[in-house]
């Protein structure tokens, strides 16, 4: 006993002679190190968003498609992560002049560091490469949901291939690899709108091109509801996205190789789960306003739409201003959401309210807390990037139509495409 007191005398003392030091900055292969895992870390983080959209659309959709998103979305992650190989990351980031990139195969470049030195490197080649493009997954993801239960799976595997392998990097490049969006001034921290605007984008698209489900619209203006078959496995798919973007958020910072660094990326935590939070109350509040019970549907999009909306700056605002930028991303979704019925664009999961609506608000209400960021950069990149987008979706979306289809049959969507894409069943024990 009388040793295990000096242990924790000595333990004592020597946290508080820590205390009166300074920290010492980190060498740079400390800081190689520190900033290489930060990206592998969020990385990983970032892919549970994969598991996330997949959970979230199998439940939003019926019974009778359920596995097909499944399929779709691990399909489409794993061409996101080869067509990101092969062509995207060179040509999002290798030798950027102006609007695109470098049309070469990936390769990592993590010869020996010579730290401080000529060939001196901030972080893993390898590291990078990674955490990117598990963001291009992402805008892929995005469009899956939006044309579920009539598109068939092949024509929507080609589509993930040109989106990821082309339309997703060259409009990056113009931004994060320093293209002419970067040098206009146009902001945007981690991709309300060069991720998840792009997503939203060739969602909308795609939803218009491809017609909305059999029996969703009448022709006198009503509108069938279509329920999810499993609203707890929907939920889970919105918390696993929630924890997932702390590391598409916080991996943005793109360093942690000092105490500053550490610092802001808490700071980025704190404000995307108070955005996330903000969306969610808003949006329980409103369905009770409007319809007089909560919306559980709108309540996970409402969070989603936070999240989408903080994205574009996650570090500069105050927690209350995080607050304020997630309940309008929320408030959007829920005003949005009936619009597009309205307009009989047929969004299965809300992703297009969600992912473009909310991120064009979040990428403008950066000039609220980013004194750098001005209204007419944030507004010139939202044009550009969607227009780019919006012309290369339509264009493939009517390629692949005309070449190979992209809607099955009316028998088969009224059977379900489980059984006519994949030939079985997420349910098979409660088939009628």
């Amino acid at each position: 006993m009388t040793n295990l007191i000096k242990l924790f005398i000595a333990i004592a003392g020597l946290t508080a002679g820590l205390s009166s030091v300074a920290i010492a900055a980190p060498d740079a292969e400390t800081a190689y190190i520190f900033n290489s895992f930060s990206f592998l870390v969020h990385g990983f983080l970032v892919m549970l968003m994969a598991a996330g959209f997949c959970m979230l659309e199998t439940g939003l959709v019926r019974a009778k498609n359920a596995v097909v998103q499944c399929a779709k979305n691990i399909g489409l992650y794993s061409i996101a992560g080869i067509m990101f190989a092969v062509f995207g990351y060179n040509l999002m980031y290798m030798d950027v002049s102006g609007w695109i990139g470098t049309i070469s195969i990936w390769g990592p470049a993590d010869e020996l560091k010579t730290f401080g030195g000529e060939n001196d490197a901030t972080y893993s080649s390898g590291s990078d490469w990674f955490f990117q493009m598990v963001f291009c997954a992402t805008a892929a993801s995005i469009v899956s949901g939006a044309v579920a239960e009539r598109i068939k799976l092949k024509s929507f595997f080609v589509f993930v291939i040109v989106l990821c392998g082309f339309i997703y990097p060259i409009q990056g490049s113009w931004s994060w690899g320093g293209g002419f969006l970067s040098e206009a001034g146009f902001l945007d921290f981690a991709g309300s709108s060069i991720v998840h605007g792009v997503g939203g984008w060739a969602a909308l698209t795609g939803a218009i091109i491809l017609g909305a489900r059999r029996g969703k619209y009448g022709e006198d203006g009503s509108i069938t509801p279509m329920p999810g078959s499993n609203l707890p496995l929907a939920t889970l798919g919105t918390f696993l996205l929630w924890f997932g973007w702390f590391g598409f958020n916080g991996g943005s910072q793109l360093a942690m190789g000092t105490a500053a660094d550490v610092a802001a990326i808490s700071n980025i935590y704190i404000n995307t789960n108070l955005a996330a939070a903000g969306g969610v109350v808003v949006a329980i509040i409103l369905t009770m306003l409007f319809y007089k019970k909560t919306d559980l549907t709108m309540a996970l999009n409402g969070a989603l739409g936070g999240l989408v909306a903080i994205t574009a700056e996650p570090l500069a605002p105050t927690p209350m201003l995080a607050i304020g930028i997630g309940a309008v991303g929320g408030l959007i979704v829920v005003l949005t959401i009936p619009l597009l019925d309205k307009l009989k664009i047929d969004d299965v999961v809300g992703a297009i309210p969600v992912h473009l609506f909310a991120g064009i608000w979040g990428t403008i209400a950066v000039v609220f807390s980013n004194s750098d960021a001005t209204i007419g950069a944030q507004l010139y990149g939202i044009t550009a990037i969607g227009a780019f987008t919006i012309i290369a979706s339509a264009i493939l979306w009517y390629i692949i139509k005309i070449t190979m289809g992209i809607r099955v049959t009316p028998e088969e969507e009224l059977e379900g495409m489980d059984l006519s894409e994949v030939g079985m069943e997420a349910y098979p024990d409660f088939r009628k």
